[in-house]
C-alpha cells in the first residue's frame, strides 16, 4: 500500500521526532522548510505542498536510527520507501542537492538509481532551499553555503569533492528557481 504524501504539518512532526536531537541539523531542516515555503510560488500549484514536505524530510537520513549507508539522501529515501510513501517523494529526497555527485564519489550510484532523477521546478526549488540555508537555519547566499560546507569537510572527503564538482549544477538550479519566482 502506498501512503499519501502527508501535509506539511505532519511532515514537520516526523522530522522533529527524528531530527530534533541533532541540534544544528534540526535548525537547518526548519530553515530549509521556511525557504521552500518562500520558493513555493516557483512550482505548479499542485506541487507546492510536495515541495514543503520534501524540504522537511530532505535530511531524515541523518537520523541515527536511519543512517545505514552514511549517505543521508539514500538512507532517507529508503526509509520513506519502506514506509510506503510515493516514489516521487522518495526520489526527490534521494536526489536532492546534487546527490548524484556524492553517490558517485561514494560508489553508491547504482543504489541511488533505484529512484528516477527528476528534473523539474520542484526539484530545483528543493535544491535552492537547501543550498541557500545555512547550518543553523539562516538564509544565506549559495557561495556562503558552499564555503561553509567546504570548510566543514576535509577537501578529500566525498562531500567536499562532490560539492565542488556540483557547483555549476547547483548554481543553475538556484538561478532557474529565482527566474521562476520573478516570472510569477
Amino acid at each position: 500500500m502506498v501512503a499519501e504524501v502527508p501535509n506539511p504539518g505532519q511532515a514537520a512532526g516526523l522530522a522533529g521526532e527524528l531530527l530534533a536531537s541533532l541540534g544544528d541539523r534540526w535548525l537547518h531542516t526548519q530553515g530549509v522548510a521556511r525557504r521552500a515555503e518562500e520558493h513555493a510560488a516557483s512550482v505548479p500549484t499542485d506541487d507546492r505542498e510536495l515541495l514543503v514536505v520534501a524540504a522537511w524530510w530532505h535530511d531524515l537520513g541523518y537520523a541515527p536510527q536511519l543512517a545505514h549507508t552514511g549517505f543521508h539522501p539514500l538512507d532517507g529515501a529508503r526509509y520513506l520507501a519502506a514506509e510506503g510513501f510515493p516514489e516521487r517523494l522518495c526520489a526527490l529526497i534521494a536526489h536532492h542537492s546534487a546527490a548524484t555527485f556524492e553517490a558517485e564519489e561514494r560508489g553508491l550510484l547504482d543504489q541511488l538509481s533505484a529512484w528516477p532523477h527528476e528534473e523539474s521546478a520542484v526539484a530545483d526549488a528543493l535544491w535552492a532551499a537547501d543550498m541557500t540555508t545555512g547550518p543553523t537555519g539562516e538564509p544565506v547566499e549559495y557561495a556562503e553555503r558552499l564555503a561553509e560546507i567546504l570548510y566543514r569537510y576535509d577537501e578529500k572527503s566525498p562531500v567536499a569533492r562532490a560539492m565542488s564538482r556540483a557547483r555549476s549544477d547547483i548554481e543553475t538550479t538556484i538561478s532557474r528557481t529565482k527566474s521562476r519566482l520573478m516570472a510569477r
